[in-house]
């Protein structure tokens, strides 16, 4: 079937965060939210099947997690990218932070290294420190206009020692995807210095034109020994609100020591939706997927066009893979409060700043264009309305 993405949907009945959050957030309610990583567009139609079907039972008790459901993924992995797994070392998750946490709390000791990749997605910081363990930053390197992995830091840092590594992959913010050669590399390096690693791979669906997203644990037995991978249905089919992950340990005693971690907390089962939308999702959201991709991308040119035009002192990226744009605003010339203040005072959007995803990346913002071009179109006709009215103030150039 042919589904509609320009259709703009009325959200501020629908619990969501996104809209719900803005004031609290950002101080103002009258902000067009383009933060929060989720999408403004219905999801596939036969997981909004599956979903009444499930309703229409009436009961929603205890809920119980069928082999079909692991398998569905196991056959989406193959299908998608190749990826040969072990449903038996596959364990629910009610959410790939969650597991990062419980990961740093339950498998390192206080004051243990974990090395990022900054910029990047912010909860990495928080988990890392919240934890009590010491965040390492090996930065990405921007060259030319293109982020890059800065392999002789990463070695400086990794005879250091660490416990992990979290790779982001593909990379949010800044939409990277990620070579099989630049893989190989970063896996080989963390190998050599015992640094296991885990690999949040929730984007990995959402890969763009000319690019294809490479599983980290596909690389070689050795990397798939390594390496925790985390998927999710949750940002590919826009399902983050049902709360489920899946991951993919290296072997069946890691799986079974995080098991009994879920078992202590009880959190090992599903909710009893999130059980049939991410079997549905998997089996039958191809189709879906396909057109949002292509209508994201369309967005983002859009995007790229219209700042390329009216907006030149800003420059977004155009994103490899994930639906999140990284905006240098630096050309604006203000520090990150001021741009923080204009963005929300003047202009009138709801973005992440930049220097969420580290201290040093002061001068960007995140844009998420899951979402009707028309409401982008509405953003930056705000945001160009604001610039010129600072020009014509003098208040610069």
């Amino acid at each position: 079937m042919k589904y509609d993405f320009d259709a703009v949907l009325d959200r501020t009945k629908n619990f969501a965060a996104k809209y719900d959050e803005v004031g609290k957030k950002f101080g103002r309610d009258d902000l067009i939210p383009l933060w929060v990583a989720d999408m403004d567009f219905k999801v596939a139609q036969p997981i909004t099947e599956a979903i009444q079907k499930r309703a229409e039972q009436g009961i929603f008790g205890y809920t119980s997690r069928p082999d079909s459901y692991f398998q569905s993924i196991q056959e989406w992995l193959t299908k998608q990218h190749g990826w040969t797994t072990d449903t038996k070392l596959m364990l629910h998750c009610p959410g790939v932070v969650p597991f990062l946490s419980m990961m740093i709390q339950y498998f390192t000791q206080p004051g243990d290294r974990i090395i990022i990749q900054s910029p990047v997605y912010y909860p990495f910081f928080d988990v890392v420190k919240s934890n009590g363990r010491t965040l390492v930053e090996n930065p990405l390197k921007l060259v030319n206009g293109h982020y890059e992995m800065d392999y002789d830091h990463l070695e400086e840092v990794a005879k250091k020692g660490a416990k992990f590594l979290i790779l982001c992959s593909p990379h949010n913010p800044i939409g990277r995807v990620w070579k099989k050669e630049e893989l190989l590399r970063l896996g080989n390096i963390c190998l050599a210095h015992g640094i296991r690693v885990i690999a949040d791979e929730i984007h990995g669906d959402l890969v763009f034109s000319g690019h294809k997203h490479v599983p980290f644990s596909m690389l070689s037995e050795e990397f798939a020994k390594n390496t925790f991978t985390c998927i999710a249905p949750s940002k590919t089919f826009n399902l983050a609100g049902l709360q489920a992950s899946i991951t993919i340990f290296p072997n069946e005693e890691d799986r079974n020591k995080f098991d009994q971690i879920l078992g202590d907390l009880d959190i090992r089962r599903n909710n009893c939706f999130s059980v049939v939308a991410t079997e549905a999702a998997y089996r039958y959201g191809e189709e879906w997927l396909e057109q949002v991709k292509e209508y994201i991308e369309g967005n983002f040119t859009f995007i790229q066009d219209y700042c390329q035009k009216n907006i030149p002192q800003i420059q977004p990226n155009f994103p490899e893979g994930t639906y999140l744009l990284w905006i240098d605003c630096r050309d604006l010339g203000m520090n990150k409060d001021e741009l923080h203040s204009f963005m929300i005072d003047e202009v009138g959007i709801a973005l992440d700043d930049g220097f969420w995803f580290g201290d040093a990346y002061e001068g960007y913002m995140r844009l998420n264009a899951a979402c009707p071009r028309s409401i982008i179109a509405e953003a930056l006709t705000r945001w160009k309305n604001a610039i010129e009215k600072r020009v014509r103030s003098s208040t610069f150039k």
